[in-house]
């Protein structure tokens, strides 16, 4: 996979295990440069808590912000914002479906999340979430309402949570020449659910890409979103790790990827009421990520 000239950091092979299954490993790699690293076992001095506040929303058909086309109109890549700018984070949730689960869904399995939103609205913390085309599909109701808060902002993860660059944890591929009409496809589907707060923010599934791909997509006019800290909540039995993981990576700027799908990352709701009231402790302020491109 490449993401920068920088060397890709692998994952403990734990965590590469957890997220090697149905999920197929979304957000399971860090392939963003200033990656995470080990989870450092001192925290950060506790600060006068700060007061969370309303997040802010661009006017009436003002665009969201979007990095400049890199080489070739190659789609640019973004992973975390300013270092320096400031205690901002955001938190991002991606709502997986891939092409087979459909059917596991009419059975009854559950691949939404509705109590972290309720959750993420209770405490005020603005999130962007990232949604396959499937899940619009599979949850129009939800998908509207997400896309209608000014809380939370809507990107694309595929249309139906496809490989775009291989090896990929053995996900399906989309083909190359077929990666540009995926990400549109996507972006259909929220229109046809009627999601109105889209971004033109797209994160490959697994985070595997490459220059050829990253080409590909680049007449969407999306800027492709990594992360540099993995929370681990991908199958995890209990939220406490998840929150760990979260807290020992945290830096300013950073982009934190999590999931909003209640059978495969079932301790995430659990985990953010740990996570936010303690970031918020140190000083940190959640925004969206387009508040961090927008400050880049």
């Amino acid at each position: 996979m490449i993401h920068s000239p920088r060397a890709r950091r692998a994952l403990a092979p734990a965590a590469a295990a957890l997220l090697c299954g149905t999920l197929a490993a979304c957000g399971a790699d860090d392939s963003g440069a200033g990656g995470p690293g080990k989870p450092s076992a001192a925290s950060a001095p506790a600060v006068k808590p700060t007061a969370p506040t309303a997040p802010s929303t661009p006017a009436a058909g003002s665009p969201a912000p979007t990095l400049p086309p890199g080489p070739g109109g190659a789609a640019p890549v973004f992973s975390h914002g300013k270092r320096d700018g400031g205690k901002r984070v955001a938190l991002t949730f991606d709502a997986d479906m891939t092409a087979d689960q459909d059917k596991r869904a009419a059975r009854g399995e559950r691949f939404d999340n509705p109590r972290l939103i309720a959750t993420l609205r209770r405490l005020k913390v603005p999130a962007t979430v990232f949604m396959t085309g499937k899940w619009a599909e599979q949850y129009p109701d939800q998908a509207r309402s997400i896309g209608g808060d000014p809380l939370f902002e809507v990107a694309n993860h595929s249309y139906a949570h496809h490989a775009f660059s291989t090896p990929c944890y053995k996900l399906p591929t989309v083909p190359l020449k077929g990666a540009r009409a995926d990400v549109e496809r996507a972006f259909d589907a929220f229109r046809r659910a009627g999601v109105k707060n889209t971004v033109p923010y797209f994160r490959f599934p697994g985070g595997c890409h490459n220059d050829a791909v990253l080409r590909a997509i680049g007449p969407t006019k999306a800027t492709a979103v990594q992360w540099d800290v993995v929370s681990g909540d991908a199958f995890a039995k209990r939220a406490g790790p998840v929150a760990e993981a979260v807290l020992s990576q945290v830096k300013p700027g950073s982009v934190v990827v999590m999931h909003c799908t209640r059978s495969a990352a079932p301790v995430t709701e659990e985990a953010i009421r740990r996570i936010v009231p303690e970031l918020r402790a140190r000083g940190y302020e959640f925004v969206r990520v387009s508040d961090l491109i927008a400050g880049r």
